[in-house]
């Protein structure tokens, strides 16, 4: 029987989502910035102790944006000492000539070069001097730190310079924690793999200390086992996320995404967008058939060169600050009030947030925010609002100023999130006109209806437990472990017995560590990717290579994959050259991964089609467009079957989000409990919809 307890810690609240006797049962706490861990074990305590507990953290994510981490070195070839601060020379206001860039997690004086170097195809031009590893060695035991990275030039093609330096350096220094760039990220590109494997170091003393505690607080509870949420939508044990934190760095957005693409599956729709809005901001991601992934991320600018979910964030949340810019304009983020003191309304707060705006617009219910454990007061998000109303010409005791500001922070917040779909689709290629908007986080279906409107998608669905549907999606995430492995050569030079040795050379490593994650052997599959290019390009598409039962490949294997790439260059960058251009081969990639159980996705779902009375009638303005409030009745979810249908404008409200259906708009209940929004007068219903959805 499944005992399991996924956990999500955001910006406001910490989510709950407990699998247990076939049943499931969510709930939130308010999270504590403080000391994350405090709000996890609090709600651990609280439901009982599970058998396995799935937790993805923001500890490391938190710790890279604030420049918290621990003080590290690193160590490089000579003359590399400054990869770091030259980067990629990209910049990122063009106009601003006063642009100032974070300083390097590493600061030059520790940053330390050493003599040999090997050539970009791993032979060796220089090997390292004895009496350099003995210089090094005294430079480093005069340094304050906790943490080391080495990243020696073209180390992922030939570690063995790497390998040597490491472990003459385990012996001689155990104090540290050693992060080697051929065992983080053994990728091309000097300043991506430098900048992934400092990252590495910078994170590796924090979450061993958070896990360690963590674990023993979780054993001590009675919970057999731990599991890390990692950016590539899968889990692993803690002794891979001690060793392996920037795996860890969107976690949390991760479970979001799985879970938003296991249930658009269950409903029958293959073409997604995710919109996952939360306290402190909103994710995107575009999903057609399978979760979409990228070789690479980024965190508070910092390169990651490990395989992620394709996420796209911004800084548009609940929480999320409004404030008057230097040039008179309204901007809503990417500041925001957090869990302390969180929105105004929570009873803490003195500034305008995106969740004062919507309860002064009547679009939240004061006695219904996480059903009634949590009362949301209008009188103190009307003063937090006062100097706003007043910086843009209106009176603080005009009720009509007092709507139209907060329309307008609906608005502004609003069109961030629509730019954010748009690249993610549009910019790519993508038609949102022919894809569901999969709503979630505390906020994402009040926004959803929305922006489906300003772009034309056809279709909302909103998961029945939106709110902690990131935490949901770690109790559904698989166990996951990747490898890569340099090659870059054109792929005619290349023959399958060479593609499946290098795949026999990958996939034991792998399969170990799975199964020191808790996996058993016979439920780990691989699949496998080639990162192809035309040659003289400077940049990859992932395309799949099809694997027999054995992980071996033949010659028709290749050429699929060359027909698949030239099918994905066309279609992400609208043009493709003739099949006989030379194509290369850069990075092979494999993946393990041993799938969970399914799990119920509700809880009590009742069972009557027939739509129950309003819970009682409230006045709101549901369209961000404007106007004066109008009678709109209020739906509790608990009370909706399946078949249910709710006609626009409407209000359904729940323990973890509240859902806004629009004037125009109807929702119904589907076999799988979730809410789908469409509109009244050009969609047709989601049941026929579904089928011919599912076949794309």
């Amino acid at each position: 029987m499944i005992d399991m307890l996924g956990i999500d810690i955001g910006g406001t609240f910490t989510d709950f989502v407990l699998v247990r006797d076939g049943r499931i049962t969510i709930f939130k706490r308010l999270s504590s910035p403080d000391d994350p861990a405090r709000a996890l074990l609090d709600g651990v305590a609280a439901i009982g102790a599970p058998s396995l507990v799935v937790h993805g953290t923001t500890v490391a994510t938190n710790a890279l944006l604030e420049r918290r981490g621990a003080a590290t070195a690193l160590i490089t070839t000579t003359g590399f000492a400054d990869v770091l601060e030259i980067g990629r020379g990209e910049r990122r206001a063009l106009y601003d000539l006063a642009l100032r860039h974070m300083p390097p997690l590493v600061p030059r004086a520790w940053r330390l070069e050493i003599a040999g170097r090997r050539a970009a195809d791993g032979s060796e031009l220089e090997p390292i001097p004895p009496t350099a590893l003995a210089t090094l060695l005294e430079q480093l035991q005069a340094l304050p730190i906790e943490s080391l990275a080495i990243c020696l030039l073209h180390s992922d093609t030939d570690p063995a310079h790497e390998r040597t330096i490491t472990h003459l350096l385990h012996h001689a220094l155990p104090h540290l924690a050693i992060s080697a760039a051929h065992a983080i990220a053994a990728e091309p590109r000097e300043y991506e793999r430098t900048s992934t494997t400092v990252v590495n170091a910078y994170l590796v003393p924090l979450l061993d200390r958070y896990i360690a505690r963590l674990s023993t607080a979780l054993g001590a509870c009675g919970v057999d086992a731990l599991r890390i949420m990692g950016s590539d939508g899968g889990t692993m044990g803690p002794a891979t996320a001690r060793a392996l934190p920037a795996r860890a760095t969107l976690s949390g957005p991760a479970g979001g995404l799985v879970a938003a693409h296991h249930l658009a599956r269950r409903a029958g729709f293959r073409r997604i967008i995710s919109l996952d809005m939360g306290g402190t901001s909103t994710d995107v991601a575009w999903c057609a058939d399978d979760l979409p992934r990228s070789a690479a991320s980024a965190v508070g600018g910092l390169p990651v060169s490990l395989p992620s979910l394709d996420i796209h964030t911004v800084g548009a949340g609940g929480g999320s600050l409004a404030r008057i810019d230097a040039g008179g304009s309204l901007r809503v983020g990417p500041e925001s009030a957090g869990a302390d003191p969180g929105p105004a309304c929570h009873g803490r707060g003195t500034r305008p947030t995106v969740t004062d705006a919507n309860l002064l617009l009547g679009r939240l219910q004061p006695d219904d925010f996480l059903g009634g454990a949590l009362r949301l007061d209008p009188a103190r998000a009307a003063a937090a609002f006062a100097p706003l109303v007043a910086a843009l010409g209106g009176a603080p005791d005009d009720a009509h100023a007092l709507r139209r500001a907060a329309l307008g922070v609906i608005r502004v917040a609003d069109a961030a999130m629509e730019r954010a779909i748009r690249q993610m689709t549009i910019e790519r290629g993508e038609d949102p006109r022919d894809a569901t908007l999969v709503a979630f986080g505390g906020a994402g279906p009040l926004h959803a209806a929305a922006l489906a409107a300003a772009l034309h998608i056809p279709r909302v669905l909103v998961p029945r437990h939106p709110g902690v549907l990131s935490a949901l999606g770690m109790v559904l995430a698989d166990v996951t472990r990747d490898a890569a492995v340099t090659i870059l050569r054109l792929i005619t030079r290349l023959d399958a017995a060479e593609v499946t040795w290098q795949i026999a050379q990958l996939a034991p490593p792998l399969r170990l560590a799975l199964i020191a994650d808790g996996v058993a052997e016979s439920a780990i599959s691989f699949a496998a990717e080639l990162d192809l290019r035309y040659q003289g390009q400077s940049y990859e598409l992932a395309t799949p290579l099809p694997l027999d039962a054995q992980l071996g490949i033949d010659e028709s294997a290749l050429q699929h994959a060359v027909a698949r790439f030239h099918r994905l260059h066309e279609q992400r960058y609208g043009h493709r050259r003739d099949d006989d251009h030379p194509l290369e081969l850069v990075t092979l990639r494999l993946r393990a991964r041993a799938a969970q159980p399914d799990v119920p996705i509700a809880a009590h779902p009742p069972h009557s089609a027939q739509l129950p009375p309003p819970a009682r009638i409230v006045h709101a303005v549901l369209d961000p467009a404007g106007g004066e409030p109008v009678a709109v009745p209020v739906y509790q979810r608990d009370t909706l079957g399946a078949g249910a249908q709710i006609t626009g404008g409407a209000i359904v409200v729940q323990l973890d989000a509240t859902t806004i259906i629009p004037a125009g708009w109807l929702a119904q209940v589907d076999a799988e409990h979730n809410l789908v929004l469409w509109r009244a007068t050009t969609a047709p219903t989601p049941a026929r919809h579904a089928p011919a959805d599912a076949e794309r």
